[in-house]
């Protein structure tokens, strides 16, 4: 397996990918020294496919399993289904060295890391993603949380898995639609660090839509090393981590007014990444030929690039003005200068934003 290391002190964690290795699991996580006592978190979607192979690995090496399921979709991300998972924790009597392991895709690792930090003050989780999105980005890094009515992640932790166990063969049973929302997050990691990795993704888009094993092996290594090495540098998001919101302060925007329904995460912020390059062109940081390549690459992958016609814009703003990423009522966005850099910027005007939204 392919091996990248996350360097954060004594919470320092491996992101192991492999080929066929969920039945691998078990011996790894006996090696933590847990409880016998685990709980795979999964959905009805995801744990019939590979629900199995995780649960005989660990019962093979000792552990006693607790499956427990919430329903599939970005609605159910909330605090009543992350109830639902301490009412099963508790009367299976999980203690503080039991472990929560995550299986499915970024709704899953989100909710479950959630509850795996807040359980008796926080236990240990493992995170098995099985999506495109969660491999590439949201099972790496330690953000937890839940939805709230009024937006997105707005109740979370940060809480660091133990382990970040990939299989790419689960990819092969991924819905398109899905696959291609994970592909805005490889996107982004090109746009905001890797020009390389970006032009990969224009020159080998066949073999990537083939769902070639080793072009998915390239692209989920280089996102994960990506993503390692700003969260080795800014755990919490006090600076450079903020640079991997590109996309994501109109992205939530748009979520968030369409109730988490209409758009899947990656499609939201694949039109968020478009927009917010135009802002930057805009504001003169980003040179226009740019701009046409990052909406050329979003659209040769069937994403959306422009803002939803059916989403009033004051409802946009006033999602924006509640995003994590304002302080003090100033918006901040990551603005691309160039295909693999980037710009922390704030104070742009509700002007320039509503101008901007309306084109």
């Amino acid at each position: 397996m392919e091996k990248i290391r996350v360097e954060l002190e004594e919470r320092s964690y491996d992101i192991l990918i492999g080929r066929n290795v969920l039945s691998n699991i078990g011996d790894c996580v006996q090696s933590f020294g847990l409880s016998p006592r685990v709980a795979i978190v999964s959905n009805p979607t995801v744990y019939p496919l590979y629900g199995k192979a995780v649960a005989d690995s660990l019962k093979k090496v000792g552990f006693d399993v607790l499956t427990v399921t919430v329903p599939d979709g970005e609605e159910y991300k909330d605090l009543l289904w992350i109830e639902h998972i301490y009412d099963e924790l508790l009367k299976a009597k999980l203690d503080r060295l039991s472990s929560l392991i995550a299986l499915g895709g970024g709704v899953i690792g989100d909710i479950t890391g959630f509850a795996a930090s807040t359980y008796m003050r926080g236990i240990s989780y493992i995170q098995v993603p099985t999506t495109l999105l969660a491999q590439v980005d949201s099972s790496v890094g330690g953000k937890t949380g839940v939805n709230h009515k009024l937006g997105k992640n707005m109740i979370g932790t940060f809480w660091q898995p133990r382990l970040v166990w990939i299989d790419v063969e689960t990819l092969k049973t991924l819905e398109k639609r899905e696959f291609l929302a994970g592909l805005a997050e490889v996107i982004k990691y090109g746009v905001i660090w890797d020009e390389e990795l970006f032009g990969f993704l224009e020159t080998k888009k066949q073999e990537i839509l083939n769902l070639d094993i080793d072009a998915l092996k390239h692209i989920i290594k280089r996102s994960c090393e990506i993503k390692a090495e700003v969260v080795s540098r800014d755990e919490r998001e006090s600076g450079l981590r903020s640079i991997l919101n590109f996309g994501h302060t109109i992205g939530h925007a748009i979520e968030t007014a369409t109730e988490y329904r209409k758009y899947l995460h990656g499609e939201a912020v694949a039109a968020g990444m478009c927009l917010e390059a135009k802002l930057s062109s805009k504001l003169t940081f980003l040179d226009k030929n740019n701009v046409f390549r990052i909406k050329a690459l979003i659209d040769s992958y069937g994403l959306p690039s422009e803002m939803p016609s059916d989403i009033d814009i004051e409802h946009i703003l006033s999602y924006m003005e509640l995003d994590k990423k304002t302080v003090a009522g100033e918006l901040k966005f990551i603005l691309p200068e160039t295909i693999g850099k980037v710009r922390i910027h704030k104070g742009v005007s509700e002007k320039i934003i509503k101008d901007l939204l309306l084109s």
